[in-house]
């Protein structure tokens, strides 16, 4: 069985996660969605929170493609949470050069502390590009429309938080 780890804080999750999910789902069998607590970060929902919203929204992508997607929240290293869970690759998504850099370094990091876990990197679909959750939270929290950017339910959810 290909077992994949899509690791990410995902505060919240975005079309552009949704769409490496779907796109990672038609690569292996079993996809864990990592869901990393990752305190330094003070994310805006709690990890019950994004857990729940990362289920709602990507579970049912794999059911299209034969793919079991299962949400895994996560505090140690990502090569220990891959090891964890069995997985032989890591997904990450990239959206410009800037994320390569800081990816090409955690790369190499992770193959000197495991050479046998591969890292797969999706490019962004061009329409989801812009899309970073600290944007999203940003624009949420001033008012504006993330409905672009967002699934109703977690639009709604950044409402509520906000108080609209």
């Amino acid at each position: 069985m290909r077992v994949g780890l899509y690791p990410g804080t995902f505060d919240p999750v975005t079309h552009g996660h949704i769409d490496i999910i779907r796109r990672a789902s038609t690569l292996v069998d079993r996809l864990v969605i990592g869901v990393a607590i990752n305190r330094d970060k003070g994310p805006l929902f709690s990890l019950e929170e994004r857990v729940a919203m990362v289920k709602t929204e990507c579970v049912p992508l794999g059911e299209a493609h034969n793919c079991e997607i299962v949400v895994h929240p996560f505090e140690n290293l990502l090569i220990d949470c891959a090891r964890d869970v069995g997985a032989g690759v890591i997904i990450r998504g990239l959206r410009a050069v800037a994320d390569f850099e800081y990816e090409f370094q955690m790369v190499g990091m992770n193959r000197a502390m495991d050479d046998s876990i591969e890292t797969v990197f999706l490019m962004a679909d061009a329409k989801n590009q812009a899309i970073a959750s600290k944007l999203v939270k940003e624009i949420a929290r001033l008012g504006g429309d993330v409905s672009k950017f967002v699934t109703p339910s977690v639009n709604t959810a950044l409402k509520d938080r906000f108080g609209e």
